[in-house]
């Protein structure tokens, strides 16, 4: 055979693979695997939780799932009934909870979750960034030893001061300070006082009550330093002490505390000069 027929032959043997080759080309084909679509992460809800719930997973997991995943889980009175029934646990429910209360502060980048808040109180950020508890301190109540008005409707009203022992809180903090309350249901933020202390050499006092009721206006100020709170979630609100707050000792006065002669709370801290 010649070398011209033995070319010939050679190129109609490879022309078929060239053409499938082009045809692959041109019809956008590319050769190797697949590639693999991401899983979609869909979102928990409540039947999620009452789902794994009912498989019988532990709540470690199901609180460890509730957290690393998103999530939108209805709170409301009939859905933790409907939770309840379902056998989920007061530990999962106050999780859904807490994966609900987001702080909306600006932009999507800057929503903080307050997962480690869930107990009424009142709470400073440390330096990581974690909302710590204050503990609150015992108030006693003295008589201030004189008559505010003869009478009124028949009552007696005298003036009457808050006195928390010992002259110093054990909680010293500096400034800026990042407050959060966490009311009850039913409280506004504007039921609770703000208390610059007047010291003595035992112990500390305020005057924010007359007639045996705190938060009343006859002299309610004398002690009371203003400050303007953020509504940041439900039962949530948020307020700053700058730099020019002067050093002191504070105290943040629950409402309700006038109503008993002992065993009221403030939650206490002092503010460095």
């Amino acid at each position: 055979m010649s070398v011209r027929l033995c070319l010939l032959w050679f190129i109609c043997l490879i022309s078929p693979a060239l053409l499938h080759a082009q045809d692959a080309v041109d019809g956008g084909a590319v050769a190797g695997p697949l590639p693999v679509p991401k899983a979609v992460q869909t979102k928990m809800t409540n039947d999620s939780v009452i789902r794994m719930v009912k498989a019988g997973l532990t709540d470690d997991l199901i609180v460890q799932t509730i957290t690393a995943q998103p999530g939108q889980y209805m709170t409301d009175a009939d859905s933790l009934i409907t939770l309840k029934q379902a056998g989920t646990s007061d530990r999962v429910i106050q999780a859904m909870v807490n994966k609900g209360r987001i702080q909306i502060t600006g932009s999507p980048e800057s929503q903080v979750v307050l997962s480690d808040v869930n107990e009424i109180g009142v709470y400073y950020k440390d330096r990581s960034g974690k909302w710590e508890p204050i503990e609150p301190e015992i108030v006693h109540i003295k008589s201030g030893g004189f008559i505010k008005n003869t009478i009124t409707d028949g009552i007696v009203k005298t003036d009457r001061n808050g006195h928390v022992n010992g002259r110093e809180s054990k909680l010293l903090l500096p400034r800026p300070i990042e407050f959060l309350v966490y009311t009850p249901d039913g409280v506004d933020i504007s039921e609770y006082d703000l208390l610059r202390f007047r010291l003595n050499s035992d112990s500390r006092e305020f005057r924010v009550l007359t007639g045996g009721v705190f938060h009343s206006t006859g002299g309610a100020d004398r002690d009371e330093v203003p400050f303007k709170a953020v509504k940041t979630a439900p039962h949530t609100y948020q307020f700053t002490l700058g730099q020019d707050t002067p050093g002191a000792e504070y105290g943040i006065l629950p409402p309700g505390t006038g109503n008993v002669t002992n065993g009221g709370k403030i939650y206490t801290f002092a503010i460095s000069e």
